[in-house]
């Protein structure tokens, strides 16, 4: 993983390109959208590494920094900005380069991987720092940060303050290079439900401080690899289990096929762990000559990461859909991203008031989670165009009492009054959503919301875009509909009443509700001043008194 080189390009090599289109910017646009993206980054890297802190979560640092390096690839040849040289990159060598780890997208490129390859195993992905440990005559020489992955920062004496890393070693690895990832300890970390924590922030944080941190004190380190060491994988492991380096030996499984990855995969996912991970690492046994290590190249070890708790997705449009109630809703369709097994491709922000306080428009990066039963929500705008076109929303003037009648500024909250008629609360027209509706409207003009009571079974089953035998089933469930209880009738009215106080009422015509004072309707459980006053101006509203003298002559009960 990369540890925020700065290095963008880098960034997108290892995560695989970016697969988004390109935008269809000017090249003034173009040139001010990076320019903006990347100062933000280069503020970023900045109090990273120079002050040890992080101004934003791993996930969205390196998404963006990813889109920064997508943008430049589209406007190539690259637009003429100045960019400082990487800050943090150091200048001490490697002895052995860090080779990086391509990350794969799923068990299929997984499989395809492992095909032909022999003796893999399987570790944890440890979220953390990545380091260069070398040793010398059996005591800890130097600690190189990761950098570019050819040169990093001297850590030496930070790394020193580690009190599970061993100062002193004998045997094999007295005189050895090792690379391994600093880690935050943890006690029983459970990924699934923690998520990461920030943990590789804290640790950077705890490493690049001025002076002395006590966050050291809580660090490990996981090594992950041993360059020239013994090629028996087994041998390996234990020789660094002997000289002290905990948890690799206890965390390395050999492997047979990507259905073992799976298995261990899931486990470790959902299992307490000693630090936070973001996925497993699959990696032979066999590896090149220290020498012949360099960045990006590393193609005997892969990563399969898990599915992030939080993305980052791009506006691609802002909806509003007019509900039932005259309510606006404000979504936000996107470029779809992947969470857990979902894919997301919209969002709801709210009200119009929340969209305007937000301030979302199109092209803007949103941080997408998943609240409670798998629902996409918005936990914050990772990144706002210079550009700022929004939408204007509909007209504020619909509400409970609008649109029961079809009108051309009414179409959306006439639909959706149909598409509640369906309901199994209301008439329960079951298999009728809002495109058969909008078809049935289209083709018979409805003039209110019941007009399709009067529609024959030859309209029905000669309606374009709906066969015959639908059109004779839909006029069977509309005279259902029409034999429903009086109180059907109501709740499909979208009265603002509850089912309960309804059935509390007992009235069972229409005209015994007209006759109520707000004085009776208090009298029903549930209901005070302000919605007895509402049911008292929605009886009477006059759109309703003639809708439901329509129905009356329509033979429905109770009108």
């Amino acid at each position: 993983m990369v540890k925020r080189v700065g290095w963008i390009l880098f960034i997108l090599f290892l995560s695989g390109g970016s697969r988004a289109a390109c935008p269809v910017w000017p090249p003034a646009r173009a040139e001010q959208e990076i320019a903006r993206l990347q100062q933000q980054i280069i503020q970023w890297n900045d109090a990273y590494w120079r002050q040890g802190k992080s101004d934003v979560s791993d996930e969205v640092y390196d998404r963006l920094s990813a889109r920064l390096a997508h943008w430049q690839r589209c406007f190539a040849p690259p637009l003429p900005l100045d960019e400082p040289a990487p800050p943090g990159t150091g200048t001490i060598l490697h002895p052995v380069a860090h080779t990086g780890v391509k990350k794969l997208a799923d068990k299929a490129a997984l499989t395809q991987w492992m095909a032909n390859k022999r003796d893999l195993w399987i570790q944890p992905k440890v979220d953390g720092v990545a380091v260069t440990l070398v040793y010398r005559q059996g005591e800890l020489a130097q600690a190189i940060s990761r950098g570019d992955g050819l040169k990093g920062e001297d850590w030496t004496d930070k790394v020193r303050q580690v009190p599970s890393l061993p100062k002193k070693i004998s045997g094999p690895l007295a005189n050895s290079v090792l690379q391994g990832e600093i880690f935050l300890l943890r006690d029983n970390h459970i990924q699934q439900e923690m998520g990461g924590m920030n943990a590789r922030a804290k640790v950077a944080g705890a490493l690049m401080r001025q002076g002395s941190s006590p966050l050291t004190r809580e660090l490990g380190l996981f090594v992950w690899a041993w360059p020239d060491g013994p090629q028996d994988m087994a041998q390996r492991l234990q020789q660094l289990n002997e000289a002290g380096f905990k948890w690799v030996l206890q965390f390395s499984q050999p492997v047979k096929d990507a259905g073992d990855v799976e298995t261990l995969r899931a486990r470790w996912f959902a299992a307490p762990l000693p630090f936070v991970t973001d996925g497993v690492i699959v990696r032979a046994a066999r590896e090149p000559a220290g020498q012949q290590w360099l960045p990006g190249q590393g193609d005997w070890v892969v990563a399969w990461k898990y599915p992030p708790a939080v993305q980052v997705a791009e506006v691609k449009n802002i909806r509003f859909n007019v509900g039932r109630s005259g309510k606006i809703a404000v979504v936000a369709e996107l470029e779809p991203v992947q969470l857990d097994d979902k894919r997301v491709g919209r969002v709801n922000i709210g009200s119009v008031r929340r969209w305007q306080e937000l301030d979302i428009a199109p092209g803007d990066q949103l941080q997408i989670s998943l609240a409670g039963q798998g629902i996409p929500r918005i936990d914050g705008v990772a990144w706002r165009n210079a550009s700022r076109d929004k939408p204007a929303p509909p007209s504020s003037r619909f509400n409970s009492l609008t649109c029961f009648y079809a009108a051309p500024e009414c179409e959306a909250q006439f639909l959706a009054r149909l598409e509640w008629l369906s309901s199994p609360q209301a008439l329960d027209l079951t298999g009728l959503g809002e495109a058969a509706w909008r078809t049935l409207h289209q083709a018979w003009r409805f003039e209110h919301i019941f007009s399709w009571l009067r529609l024959t079974p030859q309209q029905l089953q000669h309606t374009p875009g709906i066969s015959p035998a639908r059109g004779q089933k839909l006029w069977h469930q509309f005279e259902l509909a029409r034999k429903r209880p009086f109180i059907r009738w109501v709740i499909a009215l979208d009265t603002p009443l509850s089912q309960g106080a309804l059935k509390a009422a007992g009235d069972h015509r229409w005209q015994q509700l007209l006759e109520r004072t707000e004085q009776q309707w208090q009298q029903l459980p549930g209901i005070g001043r302000e919605k007895a006053a509402q049911l008292v101006a929605f009886t009477h509203h006059a759109a309703l008194e003639k809708l439901t003298a329509w129905l009356g002559e329509q033979g429905v009960s109770g009108f």
